[in-house]
């Protein structure tokens, strides 16, 4: 039996007031008889007891469960001549989406009498919504109960059921649903019927008898009531935890606790908030001003100031920040949290600390961009940061523009609004500024262009992101170099289509590997694409080069799922610069990642900490694809293999000295172990995760660096990872861990740490400004982004708390680590092979002390089949192997 489709809308989607039209009053009344009159002489001076046609006026108001949802709302006075018809349509200050499904509408028709008081000529009370739960719409008839006034009690006494014939009846329902579209219309039949309704209606109208017409609005989609269905209590919630005297309880007594939803539970006491208005009030200003902390006091607010950017305040933290904050103005560490204590809801009190802000001692760039985040949201304290970022040159502007960009998600800024020119309406602050430093520095422009690009395509905030960039260009072509700007970034972004076309049929061919590099050196060499030699253009990757064309005869295609494109770029300078270009994959989160490896490498260098960084280059330059700087280098697992299981040897081999320890030169050797330090702090912090000997890579001069960064905040596709990726190899490239070497590169690590731990609260701003950032790993859990982060610092340890707890962390990864030299060598064993016979396969598991030898068949079994069989016998009898000895 063929399904029918039914199409309707819940009424919480239904965003829009309550709205309904009073149309007109039909029927007779007696009236009455002298004798009443004489009894009550007041009854002569109400005006239908005189006139049939008085004016009367209605009232609307809406009940649910007997009690008042909104306050009554009157039509309009209208003399009346011939018939009571308002035909006035009446809007409820309540919207459909937050009617309750039990909602009536009382509706009390009122006449004037002497001294103009108001006496109900009648009422009635209607359901909104059918007994199926469906909004009513269309025409209704209501039965007025006459001297009555509505009431909208759950037993009402002025129901709306009309008493009208059965007929007559049938005939406007008819016309009710032929109103909402449910029948035809036909104009000569349709004249016909309502002539004989009026004939009925004419004989069948009864004295005192009176029927109130009103119109519902008619939707495109039936309306079918929905509200709000709290989480149920499932067998899937976590059991409580059985208190003391729970284990003497029978099972008849046994009783778990239920988790009741409380929906007043986030709301504000309204007693604090009495109190709080109180204390704050402006007359305690002047008391204010001249306050002082005692000591004790004093070590208070030190101790709230020192908290983490992250870390909530307590009532009475707040309290006391502002009550001592004329003092706190000389201390530019406590603006942050003098902010959080502000209740911006309160005018009041927002006024005051606008006003207290330029008073201020001037703030450092870590708060300012704090004041930026999704948690502050006043147009005072934005515009307040601002200020504090005008002061920053364009080389620490940029090390921070990857966050700015994001942190305009946080501004109001209008997006469909006009002014009266016709134009879009002036960006926030945030944004005049981003964009007239953009203007004036092209580096600094051209990466604002490409962040503003990729951000473009998001669905949810691309229009607002859009209208900056048309800011940015507008404003640009007013410079008299706009226009050859603006061309500028024209030519990168048809340079960028033409290589992500590029490589997208090279991805999509059937050919092999040395068929497609041979198509895409055709095609860089073909003088018609314009690829090999062109006018000096900026790379987007690095807008400091200028080049000319790309080198057809060096492109070449890696060896990878995604064959991004290894390319070399000419410079007007007669040099190279290699660059990989990738499609089918989202950088951005590379591009964080190498970001944040940057600014922890210039905060070093301010302390004088040269780590030997390799922080190299990395654009988004849409959703799908990219480009990044390419390092000449060599993985260690490549290394491994080349030269013998030994790291120690590669560096013996590109940097000889007879004369030095283990034969490496000293520069060289000291490049390699501080940039080893480095990284294991850096990716540590990062919780930088799928870490194996392809994506740690080794250049000639002893520059170790990661590559890859598709895991961080701790996720990681290897069951218990460790905490620090240090393997086996890379200490013995030290010179092992009795080496003098490896005791300089503990102490590298030490004093990295303690240095980055002091930066903290900047690196924890910049996480948060990208909460909302299109990064995989920060959306799956927004919220415990930045959490993950500062666990990773142990903010609540001294320092020399830190650096035992680093120094334990050291000393179990170097225990834990096993590298694949160590897998290839037990599969030996287990084959009956030698080390030779690996040579060609990278075999990966896991860093881990302990290793499934069914992980190990699995993983080798995908590269050779045909010894999957030797390999099962001979492990049936195995289980878990410690594979580091």
């Amino acid at each position: 039996m063929e399904e029918k489709s039914f199409s309707f809308c819940y009424s919480t989607q239904l965003d829009i007031p309550v709205y309904l039209r009073v149309a007109s009053l039909e029927g007779q009344s007696k009236q009455l008889p002298y004798s009443q009159l004489h009894a009550n002489p007041e009854l002569k001076y109400v005006g239908s007891n005189t006139n049939s046609v008085s004016e009367l006026y209605a009232t609307v108001q809406l009940f649910a469960e007997s009690k008042p949802l909104t306050v009554p709302i009157r039509t309009s006075y209208k003399p009346f001549k011939i018939r009571r018809l308002w035909n006035e349509w009446i809007t409820l200050p309540i919207k459909y989406s937050d009617l309750p499904r039990t909602s009536v509408l009382a509706v009390t028709l009122w006449d004037y009498s002497a001294d103009i008081q108001h006496v109900p000529f009648g009422g009635a009370t209607l359901p909104l919504f059918e007994d199926d739960g469906t909004l009513r719409k269309g025409r209704q008839k209501l039965k007025i109960h006459l001297g009555k006034e509505a009431d909208g009690s759950a037993y009402t006494s002025t129901p709306h059921t009309p008493d009208a014939s059965d007929e007559l009846d049938r005939l406007e329902k008819l016309i009710k649903m032929q109103d909402a579209a449910e029948i035809p219309q036909i104009g000569w039949m349709d004249a016909l019927a309502f002539q004989h309704l009026e004939r009925l209606n004419r004989a069948n109208t009864k004295d005192n008898v009176r029927h109130l017409y009103l119109e519902f609005p008619i939707f495109d989609f039936p309306i079918v009531h929905h509200s709000y269905t709290y989480p149920s209590i499932t067998d899937s919630m976590p059991a409580p935890v059985p208190l003391p005297y729970q284990n003497q309880m029978t099972a008849k007594d046994d009783r778990r606790f239920v988790t009741v939803f409380d929906p007043e539970m986030m709301r504000e006491n309204p007693i604090e908030v009495k109190h709080r208005r109180l204390t704050r009030s402006h007359r305690n200003g002047p008391m204010d001003r001249d306050m002082k902390p005692d000591a004790k006091t004093r070590d208070e607010l030190n101790e709230i100031i020192k908290l983490p950017s992250s870390q909530e305040l307590s009532g009475d933290e707040k309290d006391l920040l502002w009550k001592f904050r004329y003092f706190l103005t000389r201390d530019k560490r406590a603006l942050t949290k003098f902010v959080k204590s502000v209740t911006w809801s309160d005018s009041t009190e927002a006024r005051q600390a606008a006003e207290l802000l330029p008073r201020w001692s001037s703030i450092d760039v870590d708060d300012a961009l704090e004041l930026l985040g999704p948690s502050f949201t006043n147009v005072a304290v934005r515009s307040y940061a601002v200020q504090r970022l005008q002061k920053s040159d364009d080389e620490e502007i940029l090390l921070y523009l990857l966050q700015l960009v994001q942190a305009l998600k946080f501004e109001n800024i209008p997006v469909d609004a006009k002014d009266k020119d016709g134009k879009g309406e002036q960006a926030s602050s945030l944004a005049d500024f981003l964009v007239g430093r953009a203007v004036e520095n092209e580096i600094l422009g051209i990466h604002f262009h490409w962040y503003l690009m990729v951000e473009c395509e998001d669905r949810s905030k691309g229009r607002l992101f859009a209208k900056v960039a048309h800011q940015f260009m507008t404003t640009l072509v007013k410079r008299p170099d706009g226009k050859e700007r603006r061309s500028v970034l024209k030519r990168q972004a048809g340079l960028v289509a033409d290589l992500a076309q590029l490589s997208q049929s090279l991805r999509s061919s059937k050919d092999g590997r040395p068929k497609k590099i041979e198509k895409l050196r055709h095609y860089l060499a073909d003088p018609k694409h314009g690829m090999a030699q062109f006018e000096p253009l900026p790379l987007p990757l690095n807008p400091s080069l200028s080049i000319v064309g790309i080198v057809p005869d060096t492109a070449t295609i890696f060896k990878s799922s995604m064959l991004p494109l290894r390319l070399d770029f000419k410079c007007d300078d007669g040099s190279t610069y290699p660059v990989i270009f990738k499609t089918g994959d989202d950088l951005r989160q590379d591009q964080l990642v190498v970001q944040i490896i940057r600014l922890m490498d210039r905060l070093l260098l301010k302390e004088n900490l040269d780590l030997k960084l390799t922080p190299y280059r990395v654009l988004a330059t849409g959703p799908t694809h990219g480009a990044m700087q390419f390092v000449p280098s060599m993985p260690i697992a490549t290394a491994l293999v080349e030269f013998n299981g030994s790291v120690l040897a590669y560096m013996k081999k590109n940097n000889p000295d007879p004369g030095a320890r283990f034969g490496v030169k000293a520069e060289a050797m000291d490049t390699y172990v501080k940039s080893c330090a480095g990284y294991c702090v850096i990716t540590y912090l990062l919780g930088v995760g799928d870490r194996h000997l392809d994506n740690l890579l080794i250049s000639p001069d002893g520059h170790f660096f990661h590559i890859d960064f598709g895991f961080i905040l701790g996720r990681d596709p290897k069951p218990f990872p460790p905490a620090m990726k240090l393997c086996k190899e890379m200490v013995e490239g030290m010179g092992g861990a009795q080496s003098e070497y490896y005791k300089q590169f503990k102490s590298y690590c030490y004093t990295a740490f303690t240095t980055l731990r002091k930066q903290a609260n900047l690196i924890l701003n910049l996480f948060a400004l990208m909460v909302d950032a299109n990064i995989p790993d920060i959306k799956i859990e927004p919220d415990k982004a930045v959490t993950k982060v500062k666990d990773k610092f142990c903010l609540e340890m001294s320092e020399e708390e830190a650096i035992n707890f680093f120094e334990t962390l050291i000393n179990d990864s170097v225990n834990a680590l096993i590298g694949g030299r160590d897998i290839k060598i037990y599969l030996g064993s287990v084959l009956g092979k030698g080390l030779a016979f690996f040579e060609n396969i990278s075999v990966h598991i896991t860093f881990s002390s302990q290793i499934s030898v069914l992980d190990v068949f699995i993983g080798f079994q995908t590269r050779h089949p045909s010894e999957s069989t030797t390999l099962t016998s001979r492990c049936d009898s195995l289980q878990i192997v410690d594979l580091h000895h």
